[in-house]
């Protein structure tokens, strides 16, 4: 189930929390939506084709959703897409979790649909932290110049299809700041 949470950038030390300082979180989809959409980012939740085949690699993903890719490029900016699937026994998938957990932006918007399992996307924007549970369904797209980090788990499972207008694919600036060590992650 997709869950936001918005933690102060600055969040109490401990002992100085009341329920007032609490983060904000909602699992609705619509609230996920409009509370991103006050922050000019896009959230929408899209239906999907359930599990895919064990062995499904990008060409046979990208037929299945086919008309979900049609719909995002007809919009005219992302002529670039492929679909990312990493589980359990992936081998890079410690070095890909470091990677993705280092505080980033890029020059265009980041733009994923998730047809399987679940991602946290962290957002700094302003004086908040906004912590996106995106699992399957769920449509995400960051602006460019967003500061943020993703964390796909210690054992992640997920695929995404990715968009871009790059055609160099995914292209991160790190801003060399350790604020995601200070924020929850997907699990331990």
């Amino acid at each position: 189930m997709s869950r936001l949470q918005i933690h102060p950038v600055n969040p109490p030390t401990p002992g100085q929390s009341s329920p007032a300082s609490a983060p904000f979180s909602s699992d609705d989809g619509e609230v996920i939506a409009a509370e991103l959409a006050a922050r000019g980012l896009r959230f929408e939740r899209w239906p999907t084709r359930g599990e895919l085949a064990d062995g499904a690699d990008q060409e046979a993903i990208l037929s299945a959703y086919a008309s979900e890719v049609a719909r995002i490029q007809s919009q005219g900016a992302y002529p670039r897409v492929d679909a990312i699937r990493l589980g359990p026994d992936h081998p890079e998938r410690q070095a890909l979790r470091q990677k993705f957990l280092a505080e980033h932006t890029h020059a265009e918007d980041e733009v994923r649909f998730f047809v399987e399992g679940q991602g946290l996307f962290c957002l700094h924007i302003s004086e908040e932290v906004l912590q996106v549970l995106c699992t399957s369904g769920d449509l995400i797209s960051v602006p460019a110049g967003t500061r943020h980090w993703f964390d796909m788990g210690a054992a992640p499972h997920f695929t995404a299809l990715r968009f871009f207008n790059n055609p160099d694919g995914w292209v991160a600036r790190f801003t060399g700041d350790d604020i995601a060590s200070h924020f929850p992650l997907l699990d331990p």
